[in-house]
């Protein structure tokens, strides 16, 4: 698995398989947020098969899938009450992780410093200076 951590309550991380929620567990996170529709690589689980495997490792767990960045304004509510409400830490992931942390920084556009958020997420491997200058614009 690949976990990157962009703040102490909230990871991110490219697909996991339903034999990680386990590990994801064991490592300390109590919530997993999925950011991938079904059917998106053919080789991908599932959303019902990772939701059971997350549930009986006692981990809360969410779907609020996102296609092709299309960030709707439900989706980016959904994500921002997840963040919220779940218990903490949180693990989100997607294909890459990068949609998660797109969404991480709309989310928290305007409660964390422009800065902070390109650089937490520069940290993490995502560069999401182009996304913040966008958020600066509309």
């Amino acid at each position: 698995m690949d976990i990157r951590p962009l703040t102490e309550n909230f990871a991110v991380s490219p697909q996991v398989d339903i034999e990680h929620m386990k590990e994801i567990a064991g490592s300390g996170f109590r919530s997993v947020i999925c950011n991938r529709p079904d059917g998106e690589d053919v080789d991908q689980p599932d959303f019902l098969a990772v939701e059971y495997a997350a549930q009986a490792n006692g981990l809360e767990i969410r779907w609020i899938p996102v296609a092709g960045g299309a960030f709707s304004e439900g989706a980016l509510s959904e994500f921002r009450a997840a963040l919220d409400e779940m218990p903490k830490p949180i693990l989100a992931y997607c294909r890459s992780g990068t949609r998660c942390t797109m969404l991480w920084s709309i989310v928290e556009h305007g409660r964390l410093d422009d800065v902070e958020i390109i650089e937490r997420a520069a940290k993490a491997g995502y560069d999401m200076s182009g996304l913040v200058q966008q958020l600066n614009r509309s």
